[in-house]
């Protein structure tokens, strides 16, 4: 969600009193220009904008090799997550953020991801009234027993538009994805303060057995605080996700020079949690870790330094390539894959450790131009490390073609192909292409039993119907 304002706000800068046109009177509109869901709040704050309507993903599609449109509806999708039921593998679901719609959205396969049926994700009331609010930043896993869970942030707004409180949602499915049931918690309504990025995993082995973590990051937006900046923050819940526990501090007492965002909960099989983040006050990746079910954590470890918050690469000529972590572990070793560089030339990492996460050492992804929006996901049943990315072929070009890596002898060499049956040019031909929020910040991936399962946005349809804009792909690839 939020991304350059995160800067700004350990800065101490002040939100300023005028808003964007379409938005109204606002106090604090301008300080969220860089939000990732900042173009959806333009569109859905507009009242004689054009706004998608509900449906089902019923727009035809034409046949795309061995790629599957899941959203096939109108709109521009991005940000996508994607997870594999261990109960029944040919139960896939897939989540994105909805540009052009309040809700989120989520789409679920009970055919191993042939075809795909979408559904929105619950909204809270409005905080006030004529107000409104949406969701954004999408995370999905399943427990041992098959139940789904599916993290979001909640943005609230005022009836003329201004923000005025932000929350965190975790919905529970326990038919597949067909229906969902939601838990709203944490709630920020402070000026200038406010909960991101939310990541989820659930504990499947039998220390916390189900135990689901959700962990993102807390902005206080207060610079005379010894609290300021960015608070990396998790709750868990031992009940199916219907309550959630009190947050506590991943990050730790933050005094003086703060920052993190992208945090990206993990478990080991012997039940420790680790949280991956960047700590962009500092540059660099970092984990934490708590033997008691997340309750505690150890001090920060750095996994490796990096060169930036973000790089404004060709192919992301106008958000910028965000830099943050994603992370899975099978026996002993941890893996934290994230992308470094600068705006010249991006590449995307993984980083292993056997030691609990103390020391680390990386290998850098096969080269392939500039590489970002990276996701890592390690088959619990195999321990082959996967991680997809998009890949440019050559520093500075703006297409790009999503591409997934894998190493099958525990991260020492990875082989690299495409994953996807076509390009995509996120920096051109407006209004068709979402400029504003080009690719987002993040795609995802999962594996399980030698199955693996990427998703990502590409605006491929665009060619055949203007409406579709971007939209959320998958693929299957087999043992």
């Amino acid at each position: 969600m939020h991304r350059k304002i995160l800067m700004a706000m350990v800065a101490a800068v002040a939100l300023v009193a005028s808003a964007a046109p379409v938005l109204g009177a606002s106090s604090n509109s301008n300080a969220y220009q860089d939000a990732s869901w900042y173009q959806k709040y333009l569109v859905v704050s507009n009242a004689t904008a054009s706004l998608c309507s509900g449906n089902t993903g019923s727009v035809p599609q034409p046949p795309f090799g061995a790629n599957v449109d899941a959203s096939h509806e109108c709109g521009s999708q991005s940000e996508t997550s994607i997870a594999i039921n261990p109960a029944n593998p040919q139960n896939v679901i897939a989540g994105s953020n909805e540009i052009q719609r309040l809700p989120m959205r989520a789409m679920y396969s009970m055919d191993g991801g042939t075809s795909f049926t979408g559904v929105d994700l619950p909204l809270p009331p409005a905080r006030t009234n004529n107000g409104f609010d949406f969701g954004s930043d999408p995370g999905l896993a399943f427990d041992s027993a098959g139940n789904a869970y599916y993290s979001y942030i909640v943005v609230f707004f005022g009836k003329g538009g201004g923000i005025n409180g932000t929350g965190m949602a975790v919905a529970h499915s326990t038919d597949g994805g067909a229906t969902w049931t939601a838990t709203f918690f944490a709630p920020e309504t402070g000026n200038g303060q406010f909960n991101d990025k939310p990541m989820i995993t659930v504990d499947t082995g039998t220390v916390h057995h189900d135990r689901v973590y959700v962990a993102w990051d807390h902005a206080t937006g207060n610079s005379s605080s010894t609290k300021n900046g960015n608070n990396v923050l998790l709750s868990y819940s031992d009940d199916g996700g219907i309550t959630f526990s009190m947050p506590v501090s991943v990050s730790g007492g933050f005094i003086g020079k703060t920052g993190g965002i992208g945090a990206d909960p993990y478990v080991t099989s012997g039940g420790t949690v680790h949280v991956a983040w960047q700590d962009y006050a500092h540059g660099r990746i970092v984990d934490a870790a708590s033997t008691d079910g997340g309750r505690t954590f150890s001090s920060p470890r750095t996994i490796a330094s990096v060169g930036g918050f973000a790089f404004n690469i060709a192919a992301e000529n106008v958000r910028g390539a965000l830099v943050y972590p994603a992370c899975g572990s099978f026996g002993t070793a941890l893996y934290c894959s994230y992308m470094d560089g600068n705006a010249a030339s991006t590449t995307v990492s993984v980083a292993k450790s056997i030691d609990g996460g103390m020391t680390w050492t990386s290998t850098v992804m096969p080269a392939d131009g500039d590489q970002f929006n990276q996701w890592l996901a390690v088959d619990p049943s195999t321990g082959d490390v996967n991680v997809a990315y998009y890949a440019t072929g050559a520093h500075g070009a703006a297409p790009t073609i999503y591409t997934l890596a894998r190493s099958t002898d525990g991260g020492t060499t990875y082989t690299a192909s495409p994953i996807a049956t076509a390009s995509t040019d996120e920096t051109c031909c407006a209004p068709s292409v979402d400029l504003g929020n080009q690719y987002g910040d993040y795609e995802g991936l999962a594996a399980f039993n030698g199955t693996v399962r990427p998703v990502w946005t590409d605006r491929r349809q665009d060619v055949i119907d203007l409406g579709l804009r971007e939209e959320v792909f998958t693929a299957t690839v087999a043992p």
